[in-house]
């Protein structure tokens, strides 16, 4: 049996988006769950859209997300090179194959006859397809135009009648009438391929099994069998996963400030967690865990349950999954998420190392990213608190100002500063004024802290220091 080898193939264009990276996490997977192979290849064709640097945020990604890349431009195995721009001899060699076999053809239209073409179709309220004008010329007429060196592009020849039958893991089989098939570019007059062209040659001479791609790739995959066929090869398996839609219900992209991989981890998203999350978008294992690591992940991948329709984005629930890891996190490790946040925010040069330990530790359960430790620790770094409209209101109820009295003499007569006599002058307070539960934490939290909610109260009333606690509770 042959082995399975799959390939990640992004373009050069940036970060990597939410949609793009969970394509990636599938294939990796598929390989991965039979002993395969995972293969990085760079699909450069399109140079204007190429940005500098983009090969660094690629590896950088699936390195971060724990993804070992078997073979791709970094470490070259037998079937390189790996970046389409430097195969472009072998695109041209099997274009002009296809053309003797009489699978496709020379084109020489011009711009300027396409844009006509696109007008009438665009004034009708067509789709442009083009319509065979060079299908037909003579090896003659073929011959003259390449003498004279006019411009051509080569097109690969649909059949115009019949079906073309696709067979997909996610959709079953899927029949295509092969008269909506336009007769594609697949060699640019630049010499340049396009990038459904350079995807058959490369999946084919890199021996690969397995195809993921979107959904909306799923009428081109018609062209790409007959490609397949046209050389007499065989064609890979095929999954094609419907879209990843973000929150406002449309196509996540750059352009409507979608957030990218390296954007989440920046805001201190930890990668395990946005794996965990981006795989149960559009895919279910036979159970109802929800937590994965990505050994169990590779364990349990079965590419037959990824879902045909499409998946939304949603920030609070990656939120949620990235609060449980924080919350599993060893405490150095914590420490190396949210240190650096802390240290951009605030002056800490006054601070011993163990207040700082003390302060991250107990937010550990209340936050879902690392950067939100910033906003939650405010109170800690503000000279002045500033309660909203609902503390204020909750604040004027009968009894809280002999709550607050009380309270206060109890922390004046604190003599060794520490956590356990913080608690026990709230424990005094209790006793002598008759109050529990909110009414006794609630009135002193939003008096020293100026919040309703947050980690243990006599951590907090610790960290803030006893002059501090004073001045508020004055």
């Amino acid at each position: 049996m042959e082995k399975t080898r799959t390939r990640f193939a992004p373009s050069p264009t940036g970060y990597m988006h939410i949609g793009n990276l969970r394509t990636a996490i599938f294939e990796y997977l598929i390989a991965k769950h039979d002993n395969g192979d995972f293969i990085l290849r760079i699909e450069d064709t399109d140079q204007n859209r190429k940005v500098e640097g983009a090969f660094d945020f690629i590896y950088k990604t699936l390195s971060l997300c724990g993804f070992k890349i078997d073979e791709g431009p970094l470490n070259e195995g037998k079937y390189g090179p790996y970046v389409q721009s430097e195969r472009l001899d072998l695109y041209k060699k099997y274009a002009l194959e296809l053309v003797e076999k009489g699978a496709a053809y020379y084109c020489f239209c011009s711009e300027e006859r396409l844009e006509r073409l696109r007008e009438v179709a665009s004034l009708n309220k067509q789709a442009f397809m083009y319509d065979g004008h060079c299908r037909n010329l003579t090896k003659e007429e073929i011959e003259e135009k390449l003498k004279n060196g006019e411009p051509y592009v080569i097109r690969q020849k649909m059949p115009k009648e019949g079906q073309t039958i696709i067979k997909d893991l996610v959709y079953g089989e899927v029949v295509i009438d092969n008269s909506v098939l336009e007769d594609q570019i697949l060699l640019k007059s630049d010499g340049y391929p396009t990038y459904n062209f350079a995807n058959v040659i490369d999946d084919h001479l890199m021996n690969i099994t397995h195809v993921v791609r979107g959904k909306e790739y799923l009428d081109q995959t018609a062209k790409y069998n007959l490609l397949y066929d046209a050389f007499g090869w065989e064609k890979p398996v095929y999954a094609h996963v419907a879209m990843v839609l973000g929150e406002d219900g449309t196509k996540l992209s750059k352009r409507n400030g979608d957030a990218s991989f390296m954007d989440l981890y920046n805001e201190g998203y930890l990668p395990e967690a946005i794996v965990n999350y981006l795989v149960l978008l559009g895919w279910s294992p036979e159970s109802n865990q929800e937590m994965f690591t990505v050994d169990e992940l590779i364990k349990e991948f079965n590419p037959k349950r990824i879902s045909k329709s499409s998946s939304q984005y949603d920030v609070k629930k990656l939120n949620w999954f990235n609060a449980n890891y924080i919350k599993k996190m060893k405490s150095d490790k914590y420490l190396e998420l949210v240190l650096p946040f802390l240290k951009e925010a605030y002056d800490l040069s006054s601070k011993s190392s163990e207040w700082i330990n003390h302060l991250v530790s107990i937010y550990q359960n209340h936050i879902s990213y690392g950067k939100q430790i910033v906003d939650e620790v405010k109170l800690f770094f503000e000279d002045e608190v500033h309660p909203n409209e609902e503390c204020l209101e909750f604040m004027k109820q009968d009894g809280i100002d002999n709550t607050i009295s009380t309270f206060k003499n109890e922390i004046l007569a604190i003599t060794d500063w520490n956590v356990e006599s913080i608690s026990n002058a709230i424990n005094n307070v209790k006793e002598k004024v008759g109050v529990k539960g909110k009414m006794l934490y609630m009135p002193i939290r939003i008096k020293v802290s100026g919040v309703m909610h947050g980690p243990e109260l006599p951590d907090t009333i610790y960290l803030l220091g006893k002059d501090t606690v004073l001045n508020r509770l004055n």
